[in-house]
């Protein structure tokens, strides 16, 4: 498929119309036959849901599932920033002093991506990763830091897909759709989790009540179906662990990088 025709095709099913009727059948009773072959499909380890396959009520249900208790161990080292999800780097690196990064061959500047929030700033010369989440992994959202919320923000958007090819083949993907923003003070600064929707999903949430004070691994959200977490980093005395890159898997709890010497 070229580039015109996959553009065309992606803006004709990313209407939020249709990504709410999909969202409703998902959490409808009708929806729950479908949970077996989901799982199939995609290679779901179902041993690792918090209750048996039966239990689930609908399609959605079973996609937002908690994991049974242990299976993500959190970093013991108090100076990791901690993966907030299960998924794959789809960009890493720095920002520069313009308050711009590239994700595959697309430039993205903050003033776009976090609109009128006010500590852009902060993150001037600092860090980013792209997290994306697969149907397959799992759908919720931890504190990547032990901290404080200071703002969060919900900025409406579009439903385009978020895997790697919409990302490189269609315009500013990642600042065009639905996000919820988490801005978290914490011992090293300042971390802002970016959490954006994407096609056939009807919400990002998060989980009630949100707590003012999180701990590294406390569940903070989550997506209703495929999605993307960006996280930015101050630059001061951080830096990402060795052979994180593109293409590497992480899991919830898993250490991404250190802040040293503070």
């Amino acid at each position: 498929m070229n580039r015109h025709l996959f553009c065309l095709l992606t803006e004709l099913s990313s209407r939020k119309w249709l990504s709410e009727r999909i969202g409703s059948f998902t959490k409808s009773k009708a929806s729950r036959r479908l949970i077996r072959r989901f799982a199939k499909t995609y290679g779901i380890r179902v041993e690792e849901a918090e209750q048996p396959l039966d239990s689930y009520v609908s399609l959605n249900d079973f996609f937002i599932r908690r994991l049974k208790p242990g299976l993500r161990p959190i970093d013991p080292d108090a100076d990791s920033l901690v993966s907030p999800v299960d998924g794959t780097v789809t960009g890493i690196g720095s920002m520069n002093d313009k308050l711009r990064f590239m994700v595959k061959g697309q430039e993205y500047g903050l003033d776009e991506l976090l609109h009128d929030l006010p500590m852009k700033d902060r993150y001037r010369s600092g860090y980013f990763i792209v997290l994306y989440l697969s149907p397959a992994d799992y759908h919720r959202v931890h504190s990547p830091v032990a901290g404080e919320v200071t703002a969060t923000r919900r900025i409406p958007g579009t439903v385009y897909p978020v895997h790697e090819r919409s990302l490189r083949l269609m315009p500013k993907v990642l600042s065009r759709n639905e996000r919820l923003i988490t801005c978290i003070r914490h011992r090293f600064g300042m971390t802002t989790v970016v959490k954006v929707g994407a096609m056939n999903v009807s919400s990002i949430r998060y989980t009630e009540p949100l707590s003012v004070r999180l701990d590294r691994g406390e569940e903070l959200a989550f997506f209703e179906f495929g999605s993307t977490v960006i996280l930015l980093v101050e630059k001061e005395a951080f830096a990402f662990r060795d052979g994180l890159d593109v293409g590497s898997k992480v899991r919830v709890g898993e250490a991404l990088g250190y802040w040293e010497g503070l």
